[in-house]
C-alpha cells in the first residue's frame, strides 16, 4: 500500500558572527527555496540559530544590531533565538530595544527579566501550522553565562531543563517539536538523550558541523559550522493519514556553490560603508600617536593600561598585546577608529587574588610559545595573542614582584584589571574560580574612548580652543 507523505522543509543558519560576504547569496537562496517548495504546496521554515549578531563589523556596531535584524526580514527568517553575541555583548536596553521591527518571532525559553518574567520581545515557544492543519512546535534556548546575564540585569536558567518544561507544556498541542538550541553540541547531544519529545534540534555556539546530520535515539540534529560558510536543510516527511513522522533527513549546502551576482560584492561593501558612516563621530583628541607593537610594550599598550586602572580601581593589569589591530596617529579619534583598533567584544574584569595565586599568573605569563599563537574564540577578534603586558606589576631590582607599590606576598590580597577571556581558565586557571567582576556592559573599547574623553578634558580650555581651531 502507498503511503500518502507530505513534506515540510527546514532551513536554518546558525552562528553567521556578522560575515555578511554570502549574505546576498544566502538571501538569495532562501527566496529561490521558498518558491520553490509554494509552488509545490509544501511547508517551508527559515530559523536562525543565535549569534548572528556581532559587533565585531561596523554594520553591526553602527546600526546597534538593528541593521542585522533588517537583514534578517529581508531573506524572509520565520523565527530565530539568541546567542551570547546577542545576549551577552549588548546592555540590556539594546537588547530590548534589538527586534522592534522584526519581521519574525524570538523564540527563547530560558531567559527572562530579574522578577522571573519574559521581555515583550521574545516567546517561550511558537506554535506554527501548515496550510494543511499540522501543527510545528518551535523551542529555543540560549547558553547559561549567568555572572554575565546577572551583571546586565537579566535572570538565566539552566537551558536543558528549560527546555524538557516547555516541550512536555506543548506536546500535546504540536505534531512535531523543533528547538532551535545555542548550546552546543555536547548539550545537544544530552538533551537529545533526556527528551524524547524533541524531533530536530538545530544547533550552534559550538560551530559544529553535521553534513548529514547526527540521530541521537529519534532526534536528528543538525548544524551548519560558522561565519555562513553552509547553511541546512531539514527534509520530514510525514504520513499525511495519522500525522507520524515516517522520514526525516540533513543536509547542508555550501554556499560557495551558490550563484553570485555582480552586484553582491556591493552589497556587502555598502554595508561596511554604511557601518563606518555612523561610527564617524569625534571622541577624543590625540596629542600625541601612539603605537602599538605585537612583540613588545608600547605607547599604545602603555595607554590601554593606564586605562585599566584608572576605569577599575584595580593594583594592576594584565592584557596581551594583540588586543590592539593597529595604531592611531596625532589628531581626533572616531568611534570608527576605535572600533576599528579593538572591535573584540570583551569585557574588562576585576580579579581579586592571593599573593599566591597573582604570582603564579605572572610566570604562566611567560609562556614563551604565548605570543605567536593563534587564538580563536573567547571574544577575540585579532589573529595572534602577542605579548602579555603588564601594568604596575613588575619585578624590581631585588627579584620581587610588586603590584604597584606593594610587594606580591603569600596571604595578601590584589586585585588584577584583565580581560574576561583570561577568566575562562583556557590560559591561567586559577582565574577561572578566583572572586570576579565583570563590567558591563562595557567593552574594552569603551574603556579606551573613556579614558581617552578623560584625558582630553583636563586640557585647559585655551588650549583646547586654539587646539581645536587649528585642527
Amino acid at each position: 500500500m502507498k503511503r500518502n507523505l507530505e513534506k515540510i522543509h527546514f532551513y536554518h543558519t546558525n552562528d553567521i558572527h556578522s560575515h555578511f560576504d554570502s549574505w546576498p547569496k544566502i538571501s538569495r537562496y532562501f527566496h529561490t527555496q521558498r518558491q520553490l517548495h509554494n509552488s509545490a504546496q509544501e511547508a517551508c521554515f527559515i530559523f536562525d540559530i543565535g549569534d548572528h549578531v556581532d559587533r565585531y563589523h561596523p554594520f553591526t556596531e553602527g546600526t546597534s544590531g538593528k541593521g542585522n535584524v533588517a537583514l534578517l526580514n529581508s531573506a524572509g527568517y520565520d523565527a530565530v533565538t539568541i546567542g551570547n553575541n546577542e545576549g551577552i555583548t549588548m546592555s540590556k536596553k539594546a537588547l530590548d530595544t534589538l527586534y522592534v521591527g522584526a519581521d519574525f518571532d524570538v523564540v527563547l525559553c530560558n531567559l527572562t527579566d530579574t522578577d522571573g518574567s519574559f521581555p515583550k520581545w521574545l516567546e517561550p515557544y511558537k506554535i506554527y501550522e501548515t496550510t494543511d492543519g499540522l501543527t510545528i512546535g518551535v523551542i529555543g534556548a540560549t547558553a547559561m553565562y549567568t555572572d554575565f546575564y546577572a551583571k546586565l540585569g537579566w535572570r538565566i536558567e539552566e537551558p536543558r531543563q528549560a527546555l524538557k518544561k516547555v516541550a512536555e507544556q506543548i506536546r500535546h498541542k504540536t505534531d512535531i517539536i523543533i528547538c532551535l538550541s545555542h548550546l552546543g553540541v555536547n548539550e545537544d547531544r544530552l538533551l537529545a538523550e533526556e527528551c524524547e519529545l524533541i524531533d530536530v534540534i538545530l544547533g550552534a555556539h559550538t560551530h559544529h558541523l553535521f553534513p548529514e546530520g547526527e540521530m541521537v535515539n529519534d532526534t536528528l540534529l543538525a548544524a551548519t559550522g560558522k561565519f555562513g560558510e553552509y547553511v541546512g536543510h531539514i527534509e520530514i516527511r510525514i504520513d499525511a493519514d495519522d500525522w507520524k513522522i515516517f522520514e526525516k533527513k540533513a543536509e547542508v549546502v555550501h554556499v560557495s556553490e551558490l550563484k553570485s551576482k555582480e552586484e553582491d560584492i556591493q552589497e556587502v561593501n555598502d554595508l561596511i560603508q554604511a557601518g563606518n558612516e555612523a561610527l564617524e563621530e569625534n571622541v577624543f583628541y590625540m596629542k600625541s600617536p601612539l603605537k602599538q607593537h605585537l612583540f613588545d610594550e608600547s605607547p599604545m599598550s602603555s595607554f590601554f593600561g593606564r586605562a585599566l586602572i584608572d576605569y577599575t580601581g584595580a593594583d594592576c593589569a594584565m592584557f596581551n598585546a594583540g588586543i590592539f589591530l593597529g595604531s592611531l596617529e596625532k589628531g581626533w579619534v572616531t568611534k570608527r577608529m576605535v572600533h576599528a583598533l579593538l572591535p573584540h567584544p570583551i569585557n574588562p574584569c576585576t580579579v581579586t587574588l592571593d599573593g599566591t595565586e597573582l604570582l603564579e599568573v605572572h610566570r604562566l605569563s611567560g609562556n614563551e610559545s604565548w605570543p605567536e599563537m593563534e587564538i580563536k574564540g573567547l571574544g577575540f577578534r585579532g589573529t595572534f595573542m602577542g605579548k602579555m603586558i603588564f601594568e604596575r606589576l613588575f619585578t624590581k631590582s631585588d627579584g620581587e614582584l610588586y603590584a604597584g607599590n606593594r610587594k606580591v606576598i603569600a596571604g595578601e590580597s590584589y586585585t588584577l584589571a584583565t580581560l574576561d577571556m583570561f577568566t575562562f581558565g583556557f590560559f591561567f586557571p586559577s582565574l577561572k574560580y578566583a572572586l570576579k567582576e565583570y563590567h558591563m556592559p562595557e567593552l574594552i573599547r569603551d574603556v579606551f574612548s573613556w579614558y581617552g574623553m578623560k584625558r582630553d578634558s583636563c586640557i585647559p580650555p585655551d588650549m583646547r580652543n586654539a587646539r581645536y581651531k587649528q585642527e
